[in-house]
């Protein structure tokens, strides 16, 4: 028996897989949805970040008062002159992390609108 080459086999065969391949490429487009974007990306990530920085104010700042509290009743019920210092020390720590993290969104809210109308390309 003679041997058939690779075209000699795969020939009977090719229209039956090229209906095959374009009933998947013709169901692919099908079910394919757009997507339309409501905003362009530079909306988004600044809400993204107005949210996110909003939530980490909001936590630094609870954090920040029990944090406080905890140092200043610490410093009120220490007998020790040596952790009472160490507390007020805490405090004031406690209290330049809080400006730290509020100046940044104070400066971010500062600056934001001076940039407006940067993040475009006009063709």
């Amino acid at each position: 028996m003679k041997k058939q080459n690779f075209w000699g086999r795969l020939g009977p065969q090719l229209p039956r897989y090229y209906v095959q391949t374009m009933a998947v490429v013709l169901l692919c487009a099908c079910m394919v949805t757009p997507a339309f974007a409501l905003d362009d990306m530079w909306t988004v990530a600044n809400r993204i970040i107005v949210d996110v920085y909003g939530k980490i104010a909001g936590v630094s700042t609870v954090l920040a008062g029990l944090m406080s509290a905890v140092a200043v009743v610490g410093a009120k019920l220490s007998n020790n002159q040596h952790k009472v210092d160490q507390a007020w020390d805490w405090l004031k720590r406690i209290w330049i992390a809080w400006m730290i993290i509020n100046g940044i969104g104070a400066f971010i809210a500062y600056v934001t609108p001076l940039f407006s109308g940067l993040a475009t390309l006009t063709p």
